[in-house]
């Protein structure tokens, strides 16, 4: 058995891998937990999406574009709770963009 895989679902795979520290750069400490994880399927949709519209097949299929997008998701949110809390780099990545703030006026 071999695995035959396009440069396009490589490609994907790894976008998804980072696609939760895209989502640390975009959101704060205080962002719901909840809007951070839609926040994450929104762009995994679009990976999937993207990744099958740009698969060099015979034709674009939704049901593979759904499928890539669960795989995505999936992928994102281990890679999340497996890799990147533990290390520190989702934490450090919300403070990248974060500033302080001082009250106008002061």
């Amino acid at each position: 058995m071999t695995v035959d895989l396009d440069r396009a679902y490589w490609l994907g795979l790894l976008i998804s891998v980072v696609l939760p520290v895209l989502v640390g750069l975009v959101t704060t400490r205080v962002t719901h937990a909840g809007t951070k994880a839609v926040l994450l399927l929104a762009l995994t949709a679009a990976n999937g999406f993207l990744v099958e519209l740009a698969n060099p097949g015979p034709g674009w299929d939704a049901g593979t574009a759904l499928v890539l997008t669960l795989v995505s998701f999936a992928t994102a949110v281990l890679s999340h709770f497996g890799l990147w809390k533990p290390v520190g780099v989702s934490g450090r990545a919300q403070d990248t963009l974060i500033t302080a703030r001082t009250p106008r006026g002061v």
